[in-house]
């Protein structure tokens, strides 16, 4: 998955739209306008200029961009407003809770990039799988048109949205778990001192399963808080990995997460 943060490409790092903690679903959108096909280089010019003239908006009082992510035609995919973040592009404030808003970057039928590309279906469901993982989306995936009157996805967008929005080419849908670093690090860093088992990012779960794998946490400890317990099992991964002293404190880094991912079956972003 080719993920580029908000930052990466100029926004401010968090969206300021509100917190949400959980959707039934995705969403899928098509720009509804003229677009044309360009260098990738180009494409997060785009995406900025989209952020641009919803700012600009002053009926819709947008605070961001309304979409939740944005998928190029190269397969790359844009975080938006992101995960966990009430969308603005479902025509509804209810439907904008309900569901996060994926928007592929091709044009009305005519319009120029009028067909979604294969790189540009798996980058949509990369997205998807990401919401899932990262912003606790359910299983739902849908057109903007399904409960609000509208065109869009276009034609072909919705049809392949309505055959369940498989990868191209047979390829399988991938059920690996991803695992978002900066936020397992704050995890790490704010949830032991919290009294109780409270959750801070599901990802945590994930990892704590791996160390449950490897022998290094108890079950009955698998509980999504990245408590003492989780840090006193993860310092002994660092160790496993060959590191020592401050380099095994207990707050997983990129490549002995990647390593622990490696082995037990998730993928790390940044």
């Amino acid at each position: 998955m080719d993920l580029i943060r908000r930052s990466a490409y100029g926004l401010p790092a968090t969206s300021q739209a509100a917190f949400i903690a959980s959707t039934e679903g995705t969403k899928v959108h098509y720009l509804g306008s003229e677009y044309l096909s360009r260098r990738h280089d180009l494409c997060d010019d785009y995406v900025r200029a989209i952020r641009a003239s919803h700012l600009a908006n002053k009926d819709e009082g947008y605070v961001d961009i309304a979409y939740t992510a944005a998928v190029c035609e190269h397969g790359s995919v844009y975080e938006g407003r992101g995960a966990n973040r009430r969308c603005g592009a479902n025509g509804t404030a209810a439907l904008n809770s309900k569901h996060y808003a994926v928007v592929a970057l091709v044009a009305k039928a005519g319009g120029g990039l009028d067909t979604p590309t294969d790189a540009q279906l798996h980058g949509i469901r990369d997205a998807i799988e990401w919401l899932r993982a990262e912003g606790e989306a359910g299983d739902y995936i849908g057109g903007h048109r399904d409960g609000y009157a509208t065109t869009c996805p276009g034609a072909p967008l919705y049809d392949w949205v309505k055959r369940g929005a498989p990868r191209p080419g047979g390829a399988p849908t991938p059920t690996t778990p991803v695992v978002d670093l900066s936020r397992l690090i704050s995890a790490a860093s704010v949830d032991p001192p919290k009294s109780g088992t409270p959750v801070s990012y599901a990802g945590v779960r994930t990892v704590e399963a791996a160390l449950r794998a490897e022998g290094l946490l108890a079950p009955a400890l698998v509980d999504g808080h990245f408590g003492t317990s989780t840090i006193t099992a993860y310092r002994a991964w660092q160790k496993r990995c060959g590191y020592s002293g401050a380099d095994a404190d207990g707050i997983p880094g990129k490549t002995s997460l990647t390593r622990l991912g490696n082995a037990r079956g998730f993928t790390v972003i940044d």
